[in-house]
């Protein structure tokens, strides 16, 4: 069963986007210019989203 978690390998700040991208199997560097795009274009509002996503989703040890 395929589980999403924060990556200990392919982490910058907290792992959330290495796991979306391990989870979704695409290039992070894809998902992490993604991420920046959208954070411009919603005024910030997908950084509230990821903090929250630092604390929902589990570290890829503890599962």
């Amino acid at each position: 069963m395929k589980r999403l978690y924060r990556s200990e390998k392919d982490r910058i700040l907290a792992g959330v986007l290495g796991g979306i991208s391990e989870y979704f199997k695409i290039d992070p560097t894809l998902i992490r210019l993604l991420f920046v795009a959208i954070v411009l274009f919603t005024g910030g509002t997908l950084l509230l989203i990821y903090l929250i996503a630092i604390f929902v989703i589990p570290n890829e040890g503890e599962m």
